[in-house]
């Protein structure tokens, strides 16, 4: 089997409303979102998406995607597309970092490797079932009486945990919004506290030390060496998210003892080999994992779905899922969506979501 195309698509993407993050002090309105689709000689297709959150989040950005495979896509022509971790090779010889341009070459080639093996995408990835994954809310800044009605409102939906959205200038205010919602949690629902790298580490230190809440908090600083000097010397169990680009900085994340848990987001980390491989070894040293993707439709959704569906339920934290927070769905009615909290992945052979080309619109760039 042979590449023998790979067509690019671009999509802006809504939010339904603002969202605010890192304490107020970064806000998203729209997503640039790139879809790929790999043909082969053989008539099997394979779709990928990769989608930044926005420009201001992380380095990566929805232009830069499409620039990356411009340069990547004639290298790939007449390669197999099932010799994964060949194409990555190709694709890191070719291209050195820059891992976000690389997530949908590599989604879209799992979905032709399913689709050919006959299997889903789950159970390739060592699952015995299509296990159903907890959904987890995300909860913008606010004021603690506006966090909790958006927590409660979640509830209502059927959300169980929660991400909140803290790490703003006023220390007092962050620590009333810790307080306040860890005390006014339904009976039986987890948050976590996304600081998404807003603190300095001494801040970091007194906020946690001020609060009664022992609940799970994520990025409280800027990098890796920042959150593991607060690991150190807080109660609170630490997430890392922002700072693990790949696998070397999860292996200094476990060899520094900086963390309890990771986030695994294939959009990241390059795609779903590279975050398979980091699963794999957050399972060997005992981490807890969200397993999610950065942003983008159900079908950078279901991918992420697929990895965390095959994950250990000992290792397997709640997934969130971008497309909730859209107002334009490519892919209508596929996929791993909201179930009353949950979520499963499909069982058909590959990824199992296709795109409506009639929402996609034309390709803006063809490689044959």
């Amino acid at each position: 089997m042979k590449i023998t195309q790979i067509s690019v698509f671009q999509l802006d993407m809504p939010l339904t409303e603002p969202y605010w993050l890192s304490g107020g002090r970064l806000k998203f309105e729209k997503l640039d979102s790139t879809f790929v689709r790999i043909d082969t000689d053989e008539g099997i297709s394979g779709w990928g998406e990769g989608c930044p959150w926005g420009h201001t989040y992380l380095p990566a950005h929805g232009a830069g995607i499409r620039a990356g495979l411009e340069t990547l896509a004639p290298f790939l022509i007449g390669e197999d597309p099932r010799s994964l971790q060949h194409i990555n090779r190709v694709m890191d010889v070719q291209l050195p970092g820059h891992p976000y341009v690389k997530s949908a070459i590599d989604i879209a080639c799992w979905d032709i490797l399913g689709q050919f093996s006959g299997l889903p995408l789950w159970q390739l990835m060592g699952g015995a079932s299509a296990e159903p994954v907890l959904v987890n809310s995300s909860i913008s800044t606010g004021t603690p009486d506006e966090m909790m009605a958006t927590i409660m409102k979640a509830a209502e939906k059927g959300y169980s945990v929660h991400s909140a959205k803290v790490g703003g200038t006023d220390i007092g205010l962050d620590i009333d919004r810790i307080e306040a919602i860890s005390a006014g949690l339904p009976k039986g629902h987890k948050v976590t506290f996304d600081v998404n790298r807003a603190w300095q580490p001494a801040v970091a230190i007194e906020v946690l030390n001020s609060v009664r809440a022992r609940d799970w908090v994520e990025q409280p600083c800027q990098t890796l060496e920042q959150c593991a000097h607060v690991a150190g010397r807080v109660a609170n169990p630490i997430m890392l998210d922002e700072c693990m680009h790949g696998f070397q900085d999860h292996l200094d994340a476990w060899s520094r003892r900086a963390c309890e848990g990771v986030k695994v987001k294939p959009n990241r980390v390059g795609g779903l080999t590279k975050a398979l491989q980091i699963r794999d070894f957050g399972v060997s040293v005992g981490w807890q994992m969200h397993i999610e993707d950065l942003g983008g439709s159900a079908l950078a959704d279901t991918a992420a779905i697929h990895l965390a569906s095959s994950t250990p339920a000992a290792n397997r934290l709640a997934s969130w899922l971008c497309h909730y927070h859209l107002a334009v769905d490519p892919v209508p009615g596929q996929g791993a969506r909201n179930e009353n909290g949950t979520t499963t992945p499909p069982q058909t052979p590959g990824l199992g979501v296709v795109p409506d080309l009639d929402i996609l619109g034309g390709p803006v760039g063809v490689y044959s």
